[in-house]
């Protein structure tokens, strides 16, 4: 939601009073990778703006590909001018910056809201998607829960290292979920959770995952899908920062190890009414299972969204809860889809395909029309694992195939609009033949 000038004025003139020795502030926003892009205004500056004058950026920055790149996407890029955009401020987000060595601030910008929205900004995609639920009176509630892998600060000929252990100094050879490694890490961890919290993001539980290294952080239910996703999308930042802090490299790649577990962005929605009814628990459940039925079959088109790179591909199947098809069930794991055991009240769906470095926006936009979708088609879904452990349908296991998938799908042209996915779609394209562009050693010495 816009904000007021005035009031964003006052936001920056407390941050100023409470943090005077800060001269400069990040003005940051995702691009369609989900890398953050912008820049460094002064402090003095940033009250003009928040008093009204114009912020621009290049149109073009959210079109960057994984490594920076311009892609010939349409005429965007190279034939257009290369345009500046409008963007603003989003209320709220103004925070100090604790792991720099000097010090700073960080506020999330964005074209939602503006006269010209950006419509392949990730941030306004999603800003769409709720606004069209709210109008039918929908109103979901959202939680985002993240893994991470912690290394060693330096790699080995450009190989991650095992995270050392602090009490040892060896690599960390903790059991599985154990909970020593949450107190042998706990100062890297304690810092990455006030830091977070500091930023205005409600983290609750943290647990030590089942690679070595691996982590998981639990943020709070959220009523607003959009400061949801900028929590998630913030954390990354934060905690990569205060990793290298402390002499670690915190990574949200999907799959930084072919014989552990990859890493998963699991996000759990609820669907509620005006008056605060738990639209999935009418009707015996129902709608919940139309709204199953309306992300499996969407899935299959959303892969671009859910795995956006060459790596993250390689998280699906082979290794513990990561599913290769399509699928549901009540308290399953294995399962794309899973119904946690909860009261009426607290119904929900876990959506658990996404990696780890999936885009935070375009994730939630992806499953809520998919819940959108099938509550107006009121489809039955497929049988759940519970009832059949091969239940499942098919979905993509390679980028090409999956832009093919997700380019023409209507449902998505509609509901996500057709321009962004059109872009998008090119995007994921280009990056992943740029990706290709490179012999391996592997390649010499199987077929020189």
């Amino acid at each position: 939601m816009k904000s007021h000038p005035a009031s964003l004025l006052a936001e920056v003139r407390t941050f100023r009073q409470n943090h005077p020795d800060v001269r400069y502030v990040d003005l940051i926003a995702l691009d369609i990778p989900g890398h953050f892009y912008g820049k460094r205004y002064p402090i003095e500056m940033l009250e003009k703006v928040a008093a009204g004058s114009p912020l621009k950026l290049p149109q073009n920055a959210v079109l960057l590909g994984a490594q920076g790149g311009l892609f010939k996407i349409s005429d965007y890029c190279f034939n257009d001018g290369d345009p500046d955009a409008n963007r603003r401020l989003v209320p709220g987000t103004l925070k100090p910056v604790s792991w720099e060595s000097q010090p700073l601030g960080q506020m999330l910008i964005t074209s939602d809201g503006t006269e010209a929205p950006i419509e392949f900004e990730p941030r306004e995609v999603l800003a769409k998607v709720l606004e069209r639920l709210h109008h039918k009176g929908i109103h979901p509630v959202v939680a985002f829960e993240l893994e991470f892998y912690l290394f060693d600060k330096k790699l080995d000929n450009g190989l991650p290292q095992f995270a050392r252990d602090p009490l040892s100094d060896d690599a960390d050879d903790q059991p599985n979920l154990h909970i020593e490694r949450l107190s042998r890490f706990s100062e890297v961890l304690d810092d990455m959770a006030q830091t977070a919290k500091d930023q205005g993001i409600d983290i609750t539980v943290i647990t030590a995952e089942i690679g070595p290294g691996q982590f998981e952080i639990n943020f709070g239910h959220l009523d607003d899908g959009l400061r949801a996703a900028d929590w998630a999308a913030l954390f990354c930042r934060s905690t990569r920062g205060v990793a290298l802090k402390h002499g670690y490299r915190a990574s949200f790649m999907a799959k930084p190890y072919l014989q552990y577990p990859g890493s998963g962005m699991h996000v759990h929605v609820s669907l509620y009414d005006g008056a605060g009814n738990n639209l999935l628990a009418a009707h015996q459940q129902q709608p919940l299972r139309h709204a199953v039925a309306g992300c499996l079959e969407l899935l299959p088109h959303c892969m671009p969204i859910f795995s956006p790179n060459h790596n993250a591909f390689r998280r699906l199947g082979g290794t513990v809860n990561a599913a290769t098809r399509a699928s549901w069930g009540f308290e399953d794991r294995d399962a794309c889809v899973r119904i946690p055991e909860s009261d009426p009240r607290n119904l929900r769906i876990e959506h658990r395909l996404a990696s780890a470095d999936a885009n935070p926006y375009l994730v939630l936009a992806a499953i809520l029309i998919g819940m959108e979708h099938g509550l107006e088609a009121k489809y039955e879904p497929i049988a759940p694992l519970n009832e059949d452990r091969s239940s499942g349908t098919d979905f993509p296991l390679d980028m090409l195939d999956a832009v093919r998938a997700m380019q023409h799908q209507a449902v998505l042209r509609d509901k996500l609009g057709a321009e962004f996915v059109d872009v998008y779609c090119e995007n994921k394209r280009q990056d992943h033949l740029a990706f290709q562009q490179e012999i391996n050693a592997r390649e010499y010495r199987w077929f020189l």
